[in-house]
């Protein structure tokens, strides 16, 4: 079938274009415009926008922790109180998740926390996720085969091929660290765990585990690079850790994740304070760092990490009070319900913090929007986040009702700036494109998925971005006016890098003799999954 998008305002920055076009759709892959061809079908979007669709690089919509918040908390479902909650409802399941974000004009998300022994039951999960596609990260940095090889000088080779043998068996699009050594110092009464501090018995630092894994990245060719959830989450003061762990990279790629929290000064009588100029300064100048937000936005939420060590910390916070920690083999987990409020000094500086952090960092291939949902916000909240980063009054008449003493401790009344369509899609396409490696979305060049999303433009950016008009995805039109009007079934991203097999024979080895079990039995088999060639592999560098 051949579909032609007539006269719309086509923004896709990878293709340099931001102009009154078309774009024409053939068996679900956008191509150059047919000579003398007639269309089957055509969508007259003269006065709309016409982006790709967008992606989300770091969500949580699946695994171990997501399904225990939903245990945790069954009083938001009753109270029925969705989009203000990110579990809020009993209909807020993986297949809703999949509803809300296309309706949003989002066509791609990445989960970005799995840890290996969770990947079946994580892939079962998404596998429920209608229309978009998906992907996982997977959590290495806390456990025992990693941290022996390290403590025991093997070659980087062995690493990489122990973190390419993980992500085959995991079918992930990448690698996630978090709190390196942190969650195996907890098991040793660890409460507190810095870049160099001591994992105890491995004698080794947070900073050796964290490099150890980027070299096998880099090794491996793995187009995303280390996805890094830092030491020193959400601690007063902690932007001393963010700049060092930017300056530990050594000029290798490096991803930080949701930045908002490591963007913490301890100025001011509360000893609390912005930091977000320092930590801009730093990856402005520092081009091989990605960073991504972790947007905090007022309102019930519950927050979910691996980062047992420093959810331990926060369940004397949790609103309401009750909260679930386990320790596991490796990372363990915890779920802190949270209520972020307006009148809260800590809170309001929090939103402050997340928005010079967007509007700060100059280069919008390196920063990208999430809200680190649920921690910071729902993704339902992602329309009004736009708006604020769109508008300077927005963002002023938030401030007028906020404690004005955080005024004096963050930049953001000062700053002008405001973005525009372009960098929204850069932002939200065609950055994640490039960070991903991905070379058929994110963009609505000829040869990409035809995954397209049509907005009505408005003065009112919120209402713009909540009900895409349009909606497509790989050609098929799934969205009307915000609302559902296709049912289909997306793909799991995956890469595959290679390695040495030897290190399988170790693998097995290890988990009979300390667990008793067949190490492929944590492994993700096509056919156990519901659905037909559900993977679409990202193809490492060359």
């Amino acid at each position: 079938m051949l579909t032609l998008l007539k006269g719309g305002r086509v923004v896709d920055p990878l293709n340099a274009r931001d102009e009154v076009g078309d774009v024409w759709i053939r068996d679900g892959r956008i191509v150059a415009a047919p000579a003398g061809a007639a269309p089957d079908r055509v969508f007259d979007v003269s006065g709309k926008i016409v982006m790709a669709g967008a992606i989300d690089i770091h969500s949580h919509i699946a695994g171990g922790n997501v399904n225990t918040a939903r245990l945790l908390l069954p009083e938001l479902h009753r109270a029925r109180m969705a989009p203000q909650l990110p579990l809020g409802t009993a209909k807020w399941s993986t297949y809703e998740t999949g509803v809300i974000y296309a309706g949003m004009g989002f066509t791609t998300v990445v989960e970005p926390a799995v840890a290996p022994h969770q990947a079946l039951q994580a892939h079962l999960e998404l596998s429920d996720i209608p229309i978009i596609d998906k992907a996982t990260l997977t959590i290495l940095g806390n456990d025992d085969f990693l941290l022996s090889l390290l403590r025991d000088n093997e070659s980087p080779a062995a690493v990489a091929d122990y973190v390419a043998a993980t992500l085959a068996a995991t079918n992930s699009l990448g690698l996630k660290c978090i709190n390196a050594g942190g969650a195996e110092a907890f098991k040793y009464n660890a409460r507190t765990f810095g870049l160099d501090d001591v994992v105890p018995f491995y004698e080794l630092t947070s900073r050796r585990i964290v490099e150890g894994l980027q070299q096998a990245l880099t090794d491996l060719k793995v187009p995303h690079p280390l996805h890094l959830h830092m030491n020193n989450l959400g601690v007063p003061g902690n932007v001393g850790t963010a700049l060092a762990t930017i300056e530990a990279a050594r000029g290798m790629p490096l991803h930080l994740a949701h930045m908002q929290f490591y963007g913490y000064g301890s100025q001011g009588s509360h000893g609390f304070s912005s930091a977000a100029a320092q930590v801009a300064a730093s990856v402005n100048s520092h081009k091989n760092v990605t960073i991504d937000v972790g947007q905090v936005m007022f309102g019930q939420t519950v927050t979910i990490s691996s980062d047992v060590l420093r959810q331990f910390s926060a369940t004397g916070s949790a609103k309401p009070k009750k909260s679930v920690i386990y320790d596991g083999d490796a990372n363990g987990g915890g779920i802190v319900p949270y209520l972020y409020r307006e009148g809260d000094f800590v809170n309001a500086l929090q939103w402050a913090i997340g928005l010079e952090l967007f509007l700060l960092v100059d280069d919008p291939y390196r920063i990208f929007f999430t809200t680190d949902h649920p921690n910071g916000a729902p993704f339902t909240s992602y329309p009004d986040i736009l708006a604020l980063l769109m508008s300077r009054q927005k963002r002023a008449e938030v401030l007028a009702r906020v404690p004005q003493e955080i005024l004096a401790l963050t930049t953001l009344p000062s700053i002008e700036r405001e973005y525009s369509i372009f960098d929204v899609a850069t932002m939200t396409r065609a950055a994640p494109a490039k960070l991903f490696g991905f070379k058929d979305r994110g963009q609505l060049g000829e040869g990409a998925v035809a995954d397209v999303s049509v907005y009505s433009p408005s003065d009112d950016f919120a209402k713009m971005f909540r009900r895409a008009h349009l909606v497509f995805k790989d050609g098929d039109l799934v969205v009307r006016d915000g609302e559902i009007s296709h049912y289909r079934w997306g793909k799991a991203l995956r890469v595959l890098p290679g390695f040495d097999r030897a290190i399988n024979r170790r693998l097995e080895s290890y988990y009979e003799r300390h667990y008793g079990l067949s190490y492929n039995m944590f492994a993700v088999p096509e056919s156990i999954l519901p659905r037909e060639n559900p993977y679409l592999e990202v193809a490492c560098a060359q």
